[in-house]
């Protein structure tokens, strides 16, 4: 991976490139396809939010649905999950590997005390601020949302709607249709229709009262069947549903707790899942949303404090545990 660093207030021309080991970097672009969290060990965390589809109304533009990536220089405390994949894909111990991530990190931390910018090849760019906080500008090109692999915005051309109404006028004007107003204001057919309608309402009445009529039948027979229907229906429910009901023996389920979330602030991982239950048993007891997540990669059971949707809750709630309960708590995002 080639990290550019610049140095601010010089031309361009005096731009250089720095060269630090490629592992780190490609191995946080992979990852980012796959967990919305990578934590660097004493620098930060890279955290994507899904963004939906977009439509540009300036330039008919639609943009497809992506991750947004962004960083927070708080989340620095190491979750194992970049090391262990680095460790994993080099074929090389977990030590040597954690070793290797801190040296890169002071060195990414010395150029940027050096006022330079860091630019990480897809990922984004970082620099200081004048308060000495790390800022971050993500990289457009990449999409890391697999769901949206292949797709690019489209451009569509502007639609033209035609305007009927002045069609319709030019017809008027060559063929003089009987509802236009120069044929209403010569000769008014609305009084014949008013008859018409009246002659026909009149008929209508009347046709309706003699099959009333004929088939001898009144409103206030009608009405009386209908509630000798309503009675003979309650009647045959009543007499269905008047058996005693069997009294069925009392089933008893061993109901798992399962988490409500996909950011899970995490309270700890145990090699035997007894302890794991135990855990979640006590900080249940003392009023968290505790529940147990299953088994990781490594064997060990883990539990969470609670499980949320959003990120931005899941973040502001590990910071919390971290400050009154367990400095030791950290975030697992799945997809």
């Amino acid at each position: 991976m080639l990290i550019k660093s610049y140095e601010p207030g010089f031309p361009a021309r005096r731009n250089f490139l720095i060269f630090v080991h490629m592992g780190t970097a490609k191995y946080i672009q992979e990852l980012l396809y796959r967990y919305n969290c990578v934590v660097v060990p004493e620098f930060g965390a890279f955290l994507s939010q899904r963004r939906p589809a977009i439509l540009h109304k300036a330039t008919h533009t639609f943009d497809p649905p992506t991750k947004v990536v962004s960083f927070n220089q708080q989340l620095a405390s190491n979750d194992g999950l970049l090391v262990s994949y680095m460790a994993s894909a080099e074929n090389s111990s977990y030590e040597k590997m954690l070793a290797r991530v801190h040296e890169q990190v002071g060195d990414w931390k010395k150029q940027l005390k050096e006022g330079k910018r860091l630019e990480l090849e897809n990922v984004g760019e970082l620099w200081l601020n004048r308060e000495g906080k790390i800022q971050f500008q993500p990289q457009q090109q990449i999409n890391y949302l697999t769901a949206s692999f292949g797709l690019s915005p489209v451009v569509s051309s502007r639609v033209s709607r035609e305007i009927l109404k002045e069609e319709v006028v030019q017809l008027e004007e060559k063929i003089p249709f009987m509802i236009t107003p120069e044929t209403r204001n010569r000769r008014s057919f609305r009084p014949y229709l008013k008859y018409a309608a009246i002659l026909l309402l009149a008929v209508a009445t009347g046709l309706t009262g003699f099959r009333v009529y004929q088939n001898g039948l009144t409103i206030t027979q009608m009405a009386q069947e209908e509630a000798q229907e309503v009675v003979t229906r309650n009647i045959q429910e009543a007499t269905f549903f008047n058996a005693r009901p069997l009294e069925l023996p009392a089933l008893s389920l061993d109901v798992k707790i399962k988490p409500r979330g996909i950011h899970h602030v995490i309270a700890g991982a145990f090699r035997v899942q007894e302890n794991a239950d135990k855990k979640v048993r006590e900080l249940r007891d003392k009023g968290y949303d505790a529940a147990y997540i299953g088994e990781n990669a490594y064997g060990l059971h883990q539990v969470t404090f609670a499980s949320f949707e959003e990120a931005g809750e899941a973040l502001q709630y590990l910071r919390h545990i971290k400050n009154t309960v367990s400095a030791d708590a950290w975030l697992l995002s799945a997809r």
